[in-house]
């Protein structure tokens, strides 16, 4: 029966042998792993087949080799998961692609053109909301919109400019900031509140312990003491005001010079107008006396034509004129702030005295520019203010003291008797020193770097300095010169009419011919447009006189002293 037994034994082991040797089938499939193996295996004890691939290793049967190469099994959930989410991986994976080869749109259209030859088509625009309501006449001036005054004109400029609000604005923002700076003088408090609740569970305990506090605290903080920091600051914030305010006084003087400036520029135009229709009439009646003389056989059919040149040159200035004043109307609406087809139209005052010059000297004029000028104090205050900014750069060197504290009231509550158990107060107060040591040379650098921008500062304020003398002296040898071309254009002008006059009634009489009359009138029209321009422009480089002085009213007048043919008088 030994030898039965041991034949049984290597028949087993023969059989054995051979299907190890052979290609594993899919169903030739080893047991599942021992909990010891498996992804529950017990603490302590390695996880075979879970983690990277175990290094090779000698086995010594071959049911050890297929346990220690077999890989893990898989739970039948997480590959319906996997089957699940597949076709979401493969969505989003060709979303990615699209969008890496496409353009993002906006509000429903492509972000770009589709060809570079072609127009990008927007999306439609929402109804734009206006920030503030459109500029418009104030209802003071509504029922006189046709007859305008200049003063009209500056206060609906004033109210309307944007220029104006701005720095209005600027100006208030600016001295809010230097009422914020000031604040440093004064002790910091706040007032904190608390509440905590604490849930505690002791180690192997099963009870857990609860705790609630509530209470008030209030803290102190006072800097006493930095170097001249603090005041830097503060001069620094009240030189910002003082060049805020004097670049809103700066602003209304521009707009008003400005206004002026186109004011005239129409006023200018219109009268222009005139006179070009009264040389056009007078064309006009050249022509049909042309006429008349060539029909009776006083004159040539060259007289004809050129009565009708004549006529049409007047026709063409004329028009030229009439789209001119178009043009300043809408650029005096515009200096307005007011839209550019608004209706309205000014007032053509009555032709005052002629002006013969000013009686200030340049030199006074100039030192008072110096000193009033705004857009130059403007920037003098600016370079005080990088000034003071010096201070500030070199306390951040230097010790500071302050003191500072706090007080509360801590309150307990008993969450097993639902009341506060007790009340404790606690307070302290601490007297500071800080002694800046070493930043890395830093402080040193931003007192160089203060330093220099004041300089710069003070530099252009300086070179700004000189450009208003130039500006004053300019203007005042340019004012000078416009009141001799406003007398001589009188003159001109005066000369002119009686030419004109001449040469009509010698025409008239027969003595004269068609070209001596539309010479003398052609100069008479040259006359009128010159007396026109001179005088107007006399008005504008007063404005600009004034302006450059900075003393130019709001009302467009200023106290400078001119006088006239008749009596002195201020403007």
């Amino acid at each position: 029966m030994a030898a039965a037994a041991s034949a049984r034994v290597l028949k087993k082991r023969a059989a054995h042998s051979h299907r190890s040797s052979r290609t594993r089938d899919p169903s030739d499939m080893a047991p599942p792993l021992p909990a010891a193996y498996g992804p529950r295996a017990a603490p302590g004890m390695r996880i075979m087949g879970t983690a990277a691939p175990p290094k090779p290793s000698f086995v010594q049967s071959t049911m050890l080799a297929r346990l220690a190469t077999r890989p893990p099994d898989v739970p039948a959930r997480r590959v319906a998961a996997a089957q699940t989410l597949r076709p979401v991986t493969l969505g989003v994976a060709a979303a990615a692609v699209l969008l890496g080869c496409g353009t993002p749109g906006v509000r429903g259209v492509a972000g770009t053109a589709p060809a570079p030859n072609v127009f990008w088509n927007p999306p439609r625009q929402p109804a734009a909301a206006h920030a503030a309501p459109p500029p418009e006449l104030p209802t003071d001036l509504a029922g006189r919109i046709a007859q305008l005054k200049l003063t009209d004109v500056i206060d609906i400029a004033l109210r309307n400019n944007t220029a104006t609000s701005a720095a209005w604005a600027d100006a208030r923002a600016a001295a809010a900031s230097y009422g914020a700076a000031q604040g440093q003088y004064y002790p910091a408090l706040s007032l904190d509140g608390t509440a905590t609740a604490i849930r505690t569970v002791p180690s192997g305990g099963r009870t857990a312990t609860k705790q609630r506090f509530y209470g008030p605290t209030l803290n102190l903080s006072w800097l006493l003491f930095d170097f001249g920091g603090r005041s830097g600051a503060i001069g620094e914030a009240r030189e910002a005001l003082l060049a805020a305010d004097w670049s809103h006084n700066a602003t209304l003087q521009d707009v008003v010079l400005g206004v002026e400036a186109a004011y005239f520029q129409y006023m200018g135009t219109k009268a222009l107008l005139v006179a070009q229709g009264t040389t056009l009439e007078e064309a006009r009646t050249n022509l049909e006396a042309a006429n008349q003389r060539h029909k009776v056989g006083l004159s040539t059919i060259a007289d004809v034509l050129q009565a009708r040149t004549a006529l049409s040159q007047a026709q063409l200035a004329f028009q030229a004129t009439e789209g001119q004043l178009h043009s300043t109307r809408g650029a005096l609406a515009l200096s307005m702030g007011l839209p550019a087809n608004v209706p309205y139209d000014i007032e053509v005052p009555a032709d005052t005295a002629l002006p013969l010059g000013i009686t200030d000297s340049v030199d006074a004029l100039i030192a008072r520019a110096v000193s009033e000028r705004p857009d130059l104090a403007a920037l003098r205050a600016g370079a005080r203010a990088a000034r003071a900014r010096v201070s500030v750069a070199r306390s951040q060197a230097l010790p500071s003291l302050s003191v500072g504290g706090t007080t509360g009231e801590t309150s307990f509550y008993d969450t097993t008797r639902s009341a506060f158990t007790a009340f404790r107060n606690s307070y302290n107060a601490t007297l500071t020193l800080s002694i800046p040591l070493f930043s890395g040379g830093a402080q040193i650098y931003d007192v160089k770097a203060a330093a220099a921008a004041a300089e710069a500062a003070e530099r252009r304020a300086f070179g700004f300095e000189q450009q208003v003398v130039y500006q004053v002296f300019n203007a005042y040898y340019a004012l000078r010169t416009a009141t001799q071309q406003v007398r001589t254009s009188a003159d001109l002008l005066a000369s002119a009419t009686q030419s004109e006059q001449v040469a009509l009634g010698r025409y008239r009489a027969g003595a004269g011919s068609l070209l001596d009359l539309l010479t003398a009138q052609a100069a008479l029209a040259s006359a009128r447009a010159q007396a026109i321009q001179a005088r107007f422009s006399w008005y504008t480089t007063l404005a600009q006189l004034a302006h450059d002085v900075g003393i130019l009213g709001l009302d467009g007048g200023s106290p400078l002293h001119l006088q006239s043919d008749t009596t002195g008088t201020k403007r």
